[in-house]
């Protein structure tokens, strides 16, 4: 009678070979009665029967499968390229029972079109440690790969995704004296690495080669001389795989926001105009999803400057665009008639309605004339500046009015304000209040108190202004993942 065959599960092959065929047991001939009966030796260990066999192997391979379920599923909850990494360290070291590690990206594209840098994360291993590692000499072509190619030079070739073990690298014939020296030196003595990669791109329809799907590598170290089993392998290869085309995802998400981050610091001033009698500075973070806020401001005729702000709907390349052409209609009104700051808007909401129909747009104005210390400002959906000296802190009361593009037909009434000497206006996106995590109330109410607690000696300073709102309203200094960009533009009176 044939055994049963054991099954192959999720890619996981049997580590044992099963066996072919059992011999059915004999059955053994009762005793004659003319001879005595011997006596009968002691009972020995049983060999497990089959079935038992079976169910083991069975029991290990989804014990398996529900591990790397596991780690896959924690591996795919990772937004950002960080934490990824970290999390295939993490997943890899309790694989092959390793205890530190690294791992390195080499993107092919950065986000000014040419070769993108290494990305390397450690496991277990500080700044000091990666820098040792990086002096190991590399055999062959170093320019060519990460500078942490030295543990990793020796992997097989494109194609083949088996890691390459170093069981004892202290007795290792042939090892670099500095590799060993190193390896002494941050208390290692074994390593395993496996490539990242993922099956080889085809041939695009413009008969381009396929293009390679190694993206990196990953290595291990061991405290003593050890390598990892057969069956450790086979899970680390599976895990690797899985991760590989995951980072590749990350690495075109994060390769495609820095190219968005890029542009849009282009359609954005370079700089920040000097005008007599007023200073400027500026605060921009790029929030996670790229939106369409922006600012400028452009010195006009006659000593005026003209200071804007606002957001376009929607998010990635279409609302940047969106932006930049926003921004560049309104420096065009502002120079043609900035000392009207509702004729700006309306001329704004004009063209947004036959260019952009299916946008809106918020947008607030201002036209300074610092030698007379007047300030005419118009605003449509956009949140009312802040005005700070030694005696007053309080919010431009603006009149209320839709944003551009909501309504029929947008106006609104310009509000003037006569800032006195040393005095600051805060003109701000609705991102910094969002971020602040409150209702709107209390963002309006902790932005008030940041601003309200600027110390006395540097509310002469538009730089350290800036930098005292951003830092209380946002005290961790981060944006969270989904948020908004959020801009600060200052302008101090003197």
């Amino acid at each position: 009678m044939n055994a049963p065959h054991l099954p192959k599960v999720a890619g996981i092959s049997p580590p044992v070979p099963a066996p072919a065929h059992t011999s059915a047991p004999a059955v053994p001939a009762p005793p004659s009665p003319a001879a005595p009966s011997a006596p009968s030796d002691p009972p020995g260990p049983s060999a497990p029967s089959p079935g038992a066999l079976v169910q083991d192997r069975l029991a290990g391979w989804v014990s398996d499968l529900t591990t790397l379920q596991e780690l896959t599923e924690r591996l795919a909850r990772t937004a950002r390229l960080d934490d990824a990494l970290r999390e295939v360290l993490r997943a890899g070291a309790s694989l092959v029972g390793a205890g530190r590690g690294l791992v390195t990206l080499r993107p092919a594209d950065g986000p000014d079109g040419g070769p993108g840098q290494p990305v390397t994360v450690g496991l277990g291993l500080g700044p000091a440690d990666l820098g040792h590692i990086e002096t190991i000499p590399h055999e062959g072509d170093a320019a060519a790969h990460s500078p942490y190619v030295r543990l990793l030079d020796d992997l097989p070739p494109a194609g083949d995704r088996s890691g390459t073990a170093h069981p004892d690298i202290p007795g290792e014939h042939g090892l670099d004296p500095r590799h060993r020296g190193v390896a002494a030196r941050l208390g290692y003595a074994a390593s395993y690495a496996v490539p990242l990669e993922s099956p080889a791109c085809p041939a695009t329809d413009h008969g381009d080669p396929p293009a390679a799907g190694r993206i990196g590598a990953a290595v291990w170290l061991y405290d003593e001389p050890a390598e990892p089993t057969e069956r450790q392998r086979h899970l680390a290869g599976l895990y690797c795989g899985y991760a590989t085309e995951h980072l590749a995802r990350l690495l075109e998400l994060t390769h495609a926001r820095e190219t968005l981050a890029t542009l849009r610091e282009e359609l954005l001033p370079s700089r920040l105009p000097r005008v007599p009698g007023v200073r400027l500075a500026v605060r921009h973070r790029v929030g996670p999803q790229g939106g369409g806020d922006w600012y400028d401001a452009l010195a006009l005729p006659e000593g005026a400057l003209g200071l804007a702000i606002g957001g376009i709907t929607g998010s990635g390349p279409g609302a940047l665009a969106a932006m930049g052409r926003l921004r560049a209609s309104l420096r065009a009104y502002a120079v043609m008639e900035g000392e009207d700051p509702v004729a700006v808007l309306s001329d704004l909401e004009l063209l947004l309605r036959v260019t952009e129909p299916a946008r809106a747009a918020t947008a607030l104005f201002a036209y300074c004339e610092p030698a007379e210390r007047k300030v005419v400002v118009a605003g449509a959906g956009h949140c009312s500046p802040l005005i700070i000296g030694a005696d007053r802190v309080a919010y431009v009361e603006t009149s209320l009015s839709a944003p551009l593009g909501m309504l029929a037909c947008w106006e609104a009434p310009s509000v003037e304000i006569e800032p006195a000497p040393g005095e600051t206006l805060l003109f701000y996106s609705d991102g910094l209040l969002h971020r602040s995590g409150d209702s709107m109330d209390r963002a309006y109410s902790r932005l008030h108190s940041a601003a309200a607690g600027v110390p006395r000696s540097a509310r002469r300073d538009p730089e350290a202004i800036a930098d005292h709102v951003l830092r209380t309203v946002l005290p961790d200094g981060s944006l969270p993942e989904g948020g908004e960009d959020v801009i600060l533009l200052v302008a101090h009176f003197e």
